[in-house]
């Protein structure tokens, strides 16, 4: 929010505790930027041989950045670039989600579809999707045998992945390193959140045109509507 709005709200906060008030900082006022900023985290996995990207607890990033923009999906999408993320134009995406993730999945895959995307998913998702009136193709997962879904990735045959597990099942967990480890090796942008493949969707609708913003101009703007 600090790098967003150009107000440095730890220095802020830190004059609050010993005394200061937010009207004596020249603070007191709402401020509401006219253009949105998004901020992703940066995480080195594919130097480090074998690391899962499954996020959990613990910190795995090193650093993060920001996109800024008019719309939220162009800052969406300069965030991701900025992290290392392409965000794909056309290709074959690959669903797979749990149970509870089926029914939301849907338009997220109706979405792609109208981009022009053709989309696979492993059996239990492909009819959840056919059932919606999607054209899907099943594909095997890796315990299914060969071909399989990490054959399809290091194939180079897979734009862009969906995979959301139970958090719970440690074995589902399991199962489904080898595609997260296949698709971070062969750089295959991968979305283990639902919310993350909607702004993604959303991102790629959107965002055909992407403008360069001074971040101090940003800053000077928003200053001045609120004094």
């Amino acid at each position: 929010v600090s790098k967003s709005t150009g107000l440095p709200l730890a220095k802020v906060a830190a004059r609050c505790m010993v005394g200061s008030t937010l009207a004596g900082q020249g603070v007191a006022a709402e401020v509401v930027p006219a253009y949105f900023s998004v901020k992703e985290a940066v995480c080195p996995f594919i130097k480090c041989p074998g690391a899962d990207t499954s996020l959990g607890p613990e910190m795995k990033s090193t650093g993060e950045v920001m996109g800024v923009g008019g719309s939220f999906a162009e800052a969406f999408v300069k965030s991701q670039m900025a992290s290392g993320e392409k965000l794909p134009s056309a290709g074959r995406v690959f669903i797979s989600v749990r149970n509870a993730d089926k029914p939301r999945t849907v338009e997220i895959a109706r979405s792609l579809a109208r981009l022009g995307f053709s989309l696979c998913a492993t059996r239990g998702t492909a009819a959840a999707l056919a059932a919606s009136g999607l054209e899907v193709t099943p594909v095997n997962k890796v315990a299914e045998g060969r071909p399989h879904i990490v054959d399809m990735i290091k194939n180079g045959e897979i734009s862009l992945i969906i995979n959301t597990v139970e958090e719970k099942r440690r074995t589902a967990i399991r199962d489904s390193y080898s595609i997260r480890r296949a698709a971070l090796q062969g750089r295959v942008t991968l979305y283990t959140t639902l919310a993350g493949a909607r702004a993604a969707c959303t991102g790629m609708e959107h965002a055909r045109e992407l403008r360069a913003y001074a971040l101090q101009k940003l800053h000077s703007s928003l200053l001045e509507t609120v004094n």
